[in-house]
């Protein structure tokens, strides 16, 4: 893979010259995708499980035919950044529970170095959160592992350990001042654990595609807040067999006019590629070019409401090559690249989803 870099071996012996392409990089940098990963996101290890360190090879190996990417280096979150979202009591059981290699559920495996590279995943998000907001890069793919989303404040479930999406969103509010959030999960599963970290709280806007009835069993269009978080919670479930275009209209009537009128200071996603046509471990039937239209419209959105910024960290996707080739698709579409969109028409069956959740969320936004 190739990363902005500068020899300062070959630079020119002018200290003005030396600067002025400083200045150059500097400003080319943030035109450009940033890329976190770390080999130590491979330590935890989960042998026979879907969730395992292949995924991010295949990732990493696909990624390398794409020019200037920056590299964005992640680090460990603290213990003070993952109480932004979790209890105190479930970051101590997940340390016990990886030095000892005892599964946290029978869907949730660790390992001994499983505690020190969830913090390495969160981190590496809010790492992400750091390079778009002080505008080293445009926007930033995490390729992290374990994924987040379905770890709730006080629970480990469904692969996750911490919730990187959720912490790097609180990270952004507290460090950077920012008031108001827009996290897009396209995961096929419902992300249960950020809709629970941010059920009453109208700072974060959380929105969520996903396979229903599918695990893990929430996500209801009827699911819409607490509180004075009422309506900042949009769910759309949606049934098996969804393509291209389903999801692209989704997308467009749901997202767009909400996002519009939330004005949210940076894009987060939740990027599971397991809707894929190709995943095992679900029914849906996301193309590649799927993939990278839904970057686009995010994108598209980031670019109008919030200056460029989204960060997107990895959640599910567990065949190794479509999931390397949905990555990819995506970071091209955060790299301004265009994917062909289907014509296919969008299924009856979703458009009456659509105004299933049109009906519930006028009650809150002006769709």
């Amino acid at each position: 893979m190739t990363f902005l870099k500068f020899d300062k071996l070959t630079a020119p012996r002018s200290a003005y010259n030396f600067i002025a392409v400083e200045i150059i990089l500097s400003f080319m940098s943030r035109e450009r995708t940033g890329i976190v990963y770390h080999p130590d996101y491979q330590l935890h290890r989960t042998v026979g499980h879907p969730e395992r360190a292949e995924r991010l090879v295949a990732i990493m190996e696909r990624l390398e035919s794409l020019d200037d990417l920056v590299r964005v280096s992640p680090r460990k979150a603290t213990e003070a950044e993952l109480e932004y979202v979790h209890t105190s009591s479930h970051i101590e059981r997940v340390k016990e529970h990886s030095a000892r290699g005892v599964p946290l559920d029978m869907d949730t495996p660790v390992s001994p170095d499983s505690y020190s590279v969830a913090l390495l995943a969160a981190g590496g998000v809010i790492a992400g959160v750091d390079a778009v907001v002080e505008g080293d890069v445009r926007n930033v793919f995490g390729a992290v592992r374990p994924p987040g989303h379905h770890a709730t404040p006080d629970r480990a479930m469904g692969f996750c350990l911490f919730n990187n999406v959720a912490i790097a969103a609180r990270h952004a509010q507290k460090q950077h001042g920012l008031s108001r959030v827009l996290i897009v999960d396209w995961d096929v599963h419902h992300g249960n654990g950020t809709q629970d970290a941010f059920y009453s709280d109208p700072s974060v806007l959380y929105f969520s595609t996903h396979q229903y009835p599918h695990y893990p069993g929430t996500g209801q269009v009827s699911e819409v807040g607490s509180g004075d978080g009422r309506g900042y919670t949009v769910n759309v479930p949606l049934p098996t067999g969804c393509t291209d275009t389903d999801y692209r209209d989704v997308f467009e009537e749901i997202l767009n006019p909400i996002a519009e009128e939330f004005k949210p200071e940076i894009i987060l996603v939740s990027a599971g590629q397991d809707a894929s046509e190709r995943d095992p471990l679900a029914g849906m039937n996301l193309t590649t070019e799927g993939f990278g239209a839904l970057s686009e419209i995010v994108v598209d959105l980031s670019e109008k409401l919030c200056e460029g910024r989204v960060v997107a960290s990895l959640e599910g996707g567990y065949n190794l090559d479509a999931l390397a080739d949905a990555v990819y698709a995506i970071v091209r579409g955060f790299h301004g690249y265009r994917h062909e969109r289907s014509t296919e028409p969008v299924r009856s069956v979703v458009k009456e989803r659509i105004n299933d959740v049109k009906r519930v969320q006028r009650e809150y936004w002006g769709l």
